[in-house]
């Protein structure tokens, strides 16, 4: 990779702003007499601390220091690079300054120290209206925004009905922005960013505006944007958007990266960090256990093919789910089920204990236990939840249902055999099964 390659190339930016403190309370007439006279040399200081940071001090790593009781780090020692033509996801917590380090890649802020190169030229979208003059109609403002990108007249001209289009506000494209609900103002402004031909397109977390419906047009723009080779920046808290637009993702966490890789992989430890992985839960006192009258639960394990009890599994092996249940009253026909969630808590699929010697037979009185197998290359990479319930059958009668019960890791191996094969890029979907394919070629051109 070259420098003439390289997008954006951001080198240990940092960004430090000052918090306010607790006032001191006086204790004492005088106490407060004597704090009211020196309260314009204190306030002039604390005016100047506003944007002087000298008694921020590297420690003794040479690290940057935090030993000011005053100031909080929204960016610290951030470095990355962005190939052009790339789509970089950027997610992390509220907070973790997502926000601030955009705000500094679009030059709205400075860093306190470090810098960025940015080559080419960009278009952002960081809050609702951004950009738009309130006094100045739609129109007006998709001309003023043109410029501030240096397009010439007939090149906004050429976009124009293009950008109306999208937007869908072309009835209100004559009126004041100022009149313009928060939806119309996003709308707008998409439009604006992505069809006026940016080099560079950096959108922050403000198409959770709009409807559904828009959200998708948008996500569908920027992937055709992005296979124009221009290059894309998108911090969002939709990690299904991220996993399947983005070709990388940065995770941001107290103002440092903490991840930087593979969409799935850097999703999956957003999603599961602070978290621990249980693949085993027990209930040894039969009162204390979840379920009614009929059936209560008294254990789940996750295994392996072995009997191995397992946090993670390897795609291509099957997996199993034990569930160890109490029945305490004889005469029902019980059902057993599991449920099947992703780390976005996407609902994957559901399995009823349908074992047809006891479907259909009411069960005595006892200790059971009931195993479902979970094939080999059918679930994808990443964090697997499963909930357990409980009911009766002819009547209905439910006993128990318990939500993320255990949990367990699905890992991959590009050496194994998966739906993969030597593919080396993103795959999304909730599954991948390995599924048979066929191919035949007629030398004649004939069509099948």
């Amino acid at each position: 990779m070259t420098s003439k390659d390289i997008a954006i190339k951001v080198e240990n930016i940092s960004k430090i702003y000052r918090i306010g403190l607790k006032e001191e309370m006086h204790d004492s007439f005088s106490s407060a007499i004597f704090d009211f006279i020196k309260s314009p040399i204190k306030n002039y200081r604390k005016y100047r601390s506003l944007y002087k940071f000298d008694d921020i001090k590297p420690d003794k790593d040479n690290n940057s220091g935090n030993n000011a009781s005053d100031i909080i780090w929204a960016v610290k020692d951030v470095s990355f690079d962005v190939i052009k033509g790339e789509v970089l996801g950027i997610i992390g917590r509220n907070g973790a300054g997502k926000s601030t380090l955009l705000k500094i890649l679009c030059k709205i802020t400075d860093p306190t120290r470090g810098c960025a190169e940015i080559h080419g030229r960009v278009s952002s979208l960081l809050e609702v209206g951004t950009g738009f003059h309130p006094e100045l109609t739609g129109r007006e403002n998709v001309y003023l925004n043109g410029t501030m990108l240096g397009m010439k007249k007939y090149e906004v001209n050429s976009k124009f009905d293009e950008i109306i289009d999208f937007s869908g506000v072309e009835k209100f494209i004559d009126t004041p922005v100022k009149r313009y609900s928060s939806g119309m103002k996003v709308r707008l402004a998409f439009a604006v960013a992505a069809h006026l031909e940016p080099e560079i397109l950096i959108i922050d977390e403000v198409l959770a505006v709009g409807d559904a419906a828009f959200q998708k047009k948008c996500l569908n723009k920027m992937r055709d944007v992005s296979q124009t080779g221009r290059t894309i920046l998108f911090v969002s808290h939709n990690m299904m958007a991220v996993t399947r637009l983005c070709t990388r993702a940065i995770l941001v966490e107290d103002g440092t990266i903490l991840t930087d890789g593979l969409p799935p992989e850097t999703v999956s430890t957003y999603l599961g960090y602070g978290l621990e992985s249980k693949s085993e839960r027990e209930w040894p006192d039969t009162k204390e256990a979840p379920g009614g009258e009929i059936a209560r639960l008294r254990a789940v394990r996750v295994r392996s093919e072995d009997g191995r009890k397992v946090n993670s599994v390897n795609i291509n092996e099957p997996v199993f789910v034990d569930i160890e249940y109490k029945v305490i009253k004889s005469g029902y026909r019980l059902l057993p089920n599991c449920q099947f969630y992703n780390e976005e808590d996407t609902h994957i699929f559901s399995t009823h204990n349908i074992d047809p010697m006891w479907h259909l037979r009411p069960r005595p009185a006892g200790q059971y236990k009931s195993s479902v197998r979970i094939p080999g290359n059918l679930l994808t990479t990443g964090t697997i939840k499963v909930s357990i319930g409980f009911e009766t059958m002819e009547p209905t009668i439910y006993q128990c249902h318990v939500e993320e019960i255990v949990s367990f890791e699905v890992v991959e191996s590009y050496k194994t055999n998966t739906a993969r094969g030597d593919y080396k890029g993103n795959i999304a979907g909730a599954i991948r099964p390995l599924l048979e394919w066929s191919t035949r070629f007629d030398t004649n051109g004939d069509k099948y």
